[in-house]
């Protein structure tokens, strides 16, 4: 069942407490998938997340080395798939050695890799205000049980 929740996020700062809070609630093998356009603070949501894991390396974007690896209370697997263009590109990943292991992957474009990914996992779409560069929209998508279950933890931040 494909379930649903927006928040609105008025900074970075914001955006990473919404991320912090999720990510007291991930464990092993869990996958979460960011779209949005360039600048919508897809890795914004990441550094959170990776503040909330107690990674304490800085984290910056993987786009032109696909792949970055961070230690915390998990594993996190930080992937961008901006810069491929093609399925057998992102076949060549092995995606599965990420998603089905000891640690949290973050899947930035994650649209690309539809095919790839398993079928539990949240999907956010990061969207930017028109009327305040500072504002974002952040809509949850739960995809399987596992996906409900870490909406659920959306559902608890109360910023």
């Amino acid at each position: 069942m494909l379930q649903t929740v927006q928040l609105i996020s008025n900074s970075n700062e914001e955006t990473k407490e919404i991320s912090r809070c999720l990510a007291k609630k991930l464990k092993a093998g869990d996958v979460i998938c960011l779209s949005g356009d360039l600048g919508a603070g897809k890795t914004v949501f990441t550094q959170g997340l990776a503040q909330g894991l107690g990674v304490k390396n800085k984290v910056t974007s993987p786009t032109f080395t696909i792949i970055h690896e961070y230690q915390g209370r998990l594993p996190l697997f930080h992937l961008d798939l901006y810069r491929l263009n093609s399925e057998a590109e992102i076949e060549k990943l092995g995606l599965d050695e990420y998603f089905f292991s000891s640690g949290v992957s973050v899947v930035e474009w994650g649209e690309k890799a539809k095919k790839f990914l398993p079928t539990d996992y949240l999907s956010i779409e990061i969207f930017c205000s028109k009327s305040n560069q500072k504002r974002r929209l952040l809509k949850f998508q739960s995809k399987g049980k596992r996906g409900a279950e870490l909406l659920k933890a959306i559902l608890s931040y109360h910023g």
